[in-house]
């Protein structure tokens, strides 16, 4: 070694450090690279999933995202185009309508028709007699200054179907095209017997004369009409006809559709007990006990030939009760059983008419009665 590569000054003091002993190592002091750092911890700690369960459990995470996204999506959807409060009929046809009419909507300002229950019945024409129950309400706008949601205000204004109920009458007759109203006119034609229909009517002048104590000017109307019968402008029998001969019994001549048949009374006692004889047979359903008919008639006394009653001189058809007693009993035994479309040839003895004490001044107590009878329609329930 040469003088200059011989260190110079002091020695350098040596380095001393004390090494464990690898035994005296605790886990929590040693930490291998890429193992977990105590037991138990979770953190970095290998998958036991192969890459194909991983890459499912993705897939489903991020279907389960996009799911809930589409929900909260549909629920905002809803709210914006959730439907609006809206008027709500309903009820068993025939009997008095629950009506809804919420206070949030407003009247109608156009005309609006809804059938929520449709007939199978014969559909309307104009000039027809058609029997209904109604019931009517004012709709009026309104503003409440504490409750901006409030529109509108409601109330009943009359129901037939509550006053059937304090005293029958049967449905009222109504025809299409002389109700006052040509609104109601124009959309009942085509209406079938059977249904139930709900006109929306805006305010005007026609309405308000209606009933001018109650309905005014700017309140709208709601009318709610059960269909229960119909009868055409010129009615006839609808049927086969049958022959009769009985030179003992009346004669009945057919003078047309929608005209009293003549009626020619022999001359010959008449007979003590009741005669019933079909001289058209109709296709129609039967009457039974219980059902309301509605008639085309002409009554005559036998004894003198002279007319006391007729529904055509009335110019409308009569409508009463079957099999109830609500009418003479002649009525009732000859007409139970019967169907609609026939014409039917009743002679009535006292008992079976008006009994011992007539009906004054035209029908004294022994009278026998001579009635002619169209079945036209029933009422529907």
């Amino acid at each position: 070694m040469s003088e200059d590569d011989k260190p110079r000054g002091k020695p350098a003091v040596k380095a001393k450090a004390k090494i464990p002993n690898a035994q005296s190592i605790r886990s929590p002091e040693f930490t291998p690279h890429g193992i977990s750092a105590g037991r138990g911890s979770g953190l970095n700690r290998p998958s036991a999933l192969t890459a194909k369960q991983a890459r499912k459990r993705r897939l489903m995470m991020i279907a389960g995202i996009v799911v809930a996204a589409l929900a909260i999506s549909g629920g905002v959807a809803w709210w914006v185009t959730r439907p609006g409060p809206r008027l709500e009929v309903s009820g068993k046809f025939g009997a008095e309508p629950k009506v809804e009419i919420p206070t949030k909507l407003e009247p109608a300002k156009t005309l609006k028709v809804t059938t929520p229950i449709r007939g199978t019945g014969r559909a309307l024409a104009d000039g027809d007699t058609v029997y209904v129950q109604f019931a009517t309400y004012k709709w009026a706008k309104d503003k409440d200054e504490e409750n901006s949601r409030v529109k509108s205000s409601s109330e009943k204004v009359s129901s037939t179907y509550e006053q059937q109920a304090q005293q029958p009458s049967g449905p009222r007759p109504l025809v299409v095209g002389k109700s006052g109203l040509k609104d109601i006119d124009k959309n009942l034609v085509g209406k079938t017997v059977g249904s139930r229909v709900v006109l929306q009517l805006p305010p005007s002048k026609d309405l308000s004369q209606l009933s001018p104590q109650q309905i005014g000017k700017t309140d709208a109307v709601i009318f709610i009409l059960d269909i229960q019968a119909a009868v055409p402008k010129d009615p006839q029998p609808q049927g086969t006809e049958k022959k009769l001969d009985d030179k003992n019994l009346p004669k009945v001549e057919d003078k047309g559709a929608g005209k009293e048949p003549k009626v020619t009374i022999p001359g010959r006692d008449a007979p003590d007990k009741l005669q019933v004889k079909t001289l058209v047979e109709g296709t129609g359903p039967a009457l039974a006990k219980g059902d309301d008919a509605i008639v085309h008639y002409v009554g005559k006394i036998w004894k003198s030939g002279d007319k006391f009653d007729s529904s055509w001189d009335n110019k409308q058809p009569a409508n009463f009760p079957i099999g109830t007693g609500a009418t003479i009993p002649g009525f009732d035994k000859g007409l139970t059983g019967a169907k609609v479309g026939s014409r039917v040839l009743l002679v009535l003895p006292p008992a079976d008419g008006y009994g011992k004490q007539g009906s004054p001044p035209k029908i004294k107590g022994d009278d026998t009665l001579v009635f002619v009878v169209d079945i036209l329609a029933k009422i529907q329930k």
